[in-house]
């Protein structure tokens, strides 16, 4: 099948090579000296499951040269979503689907309002994956991708999606609840995200003391609890798993917004800590452990270009 890539970061670059070496027509739609070196070098990913070199790879700017395709994975940061989804039209066929690999709960309807509902699918992504330098993944922990139609049907489209992830070897399922799957990540990641970011801090350190471990907690909670005033109902086995999850990442794992952070890049925070924060008051739901995390970080938000 023809997957676009559309945002080749960490999460775009590390699926969209594992399909490319597996077979999969895979283009990553990049952009500067990512985009460069894609055409130059190839793309190389360092991983502890085995590293990969694809010495060439299909790369653009330019989405009207690519033509319409089966699937879109739609990777971009979630600030870069509004001037990402212009890229789109050139991709969308009959039966094109639009998957967002990305953090928060807001892609999905922006999608929805861009391409159409019949066009839009779900997903979520765990993974922790950087790019080091240009044409280069550094992927340290978790691969795991869960999509879905909207409305829980088992399509075509999305079963040949499922059998092209077997393919390339990586954690793969396909959801009959896939808003359910897209908020329960959003419990853990908003937690994780926030806290690890608030205190420059990898899971390692952060696990070994009781304090830090309370503070997931609550963060976790009052993602929970806006959930469920939100309609969504997630089992309680999201809470039951956090520290079990938090003890089988390897010591060393930060979140992606950690690593922006000290990259001096633009967060996520707006729609991480900062949408259980605005979602809360829609909702009347107190977020007292998240509106401090948001207020701390707020001053980062943009990155080194704020003064």
């Amino acid at each position: 099948m023809r997957i676009a890539i559309v945002g080749s970061g960490g999460v775009g670059g590390y699926f969209g090579g594992r399909l490319a070496a597996s077979g999969s027509d895979v283009t990553f739609l990049a952009r500067g000296a990512h985009l460069d070196a894609l055409r130059s070098r190839g793309l190389r990913i360092h991983s502890p499951l085995g590293d990969i070199h694809l010495a060439r790879v299909n790369a653009t700017e330019e989405p009207a040269s690519v033509g319409p395709v089966d699937v879109v994975f739609f990777t971009v940061k979630l600030y870069d979503t509004e001037s990402a989804m212009a890229l789109l039209p050139p991709l969308i066929g009959p039966e094109t689907v639009v998957v967002p690999f990305q953090n928060g709960v807001d892609s999905v309807g922006q999608l929805v309002r861009a391409v159409g509902r019949e066009h839009t699918g779900g997903g979520t992504a765990y993974v922790a994956a950087v790019i080091t330098e240009p044409g280069v993944i550094r992927h340290t922990a978790n691969e795991r991708l869960t999509f879905g139609e909207l409305d829980g049907t088992r399509s075509e489209r999305l079963e040949r999606l499922l059998e092209a992830c077997a393919a390339a070897g990586f954690n793969a399922s396909l959801s009959d609840h896939i808003e359910r799957d897209i908020w329960r990540k959003f419990v853990w990641l908003s937690m994780f995200s926030g806290v690890t970011t608030v205190t420059r801090l990898p899971i390692g350190a952060i696990r070994q003391d009781p304090d830090m471990l309370t503070l997931c907690q609550a963060a976790a909670m009052e993602g929970m609890a806006v959930a469920h005033a939100k309609g969504v109902s997630l089992p309680l086995a999201v809470l039951d798993e956090l520290v079990p999850g938090l003890l089988a990442l390897p010591p060393a794992a930060k979140s992606s917004m950690l690593e922006d952070l000290e990259r001096g890049r633009p967060l996520e925070l707006p729609w991480l800590s900062g949408a259980v924060v605005r979602i809360g008051e829609e909702l009347d739901v107190p977020t007292p452990t998240h509106r401090f995390l948001a207020t701390v970080l707020a001053p980062h938000v943009s990155g080194r270009r704020s003064a």
